[in-house]
């Protein structure tokens, strides 16, 4: 049996301001079977939080690739 979707959702790789993504929004209304399409305002928290995360990140890849950098 084939999986049915009810709802698609889209990641921009940036924060874009509303009146750039408008443009983005309409087209997507304009698409076959779509009821609604709504922006999620950036939050600040989150941001910290992935900033966060990629530093932590970065700095288990540098303690991978030269252990001694981080001694």
């Amino acid at each position: 049996m084939t999986d049915r979707f009810n709802i698609l959702t889209v990641v921009l790789d940036h924060d874009i301001r509303n009146d750039d993504a408008e443009p983005i929004l309409t087209a997507i209304k304009q698409l076959r079977g779509v009821l609604t399409v709504a922006g999620n305002v950036a939050d600040p928290i989150a941001f910290m939080a992935e900033e966060r995360a990629r530093m932590m990140l970065i700095e288990k890849l540098v303690t991978i690739i030269e252990p001694k950098a981080r001694a």
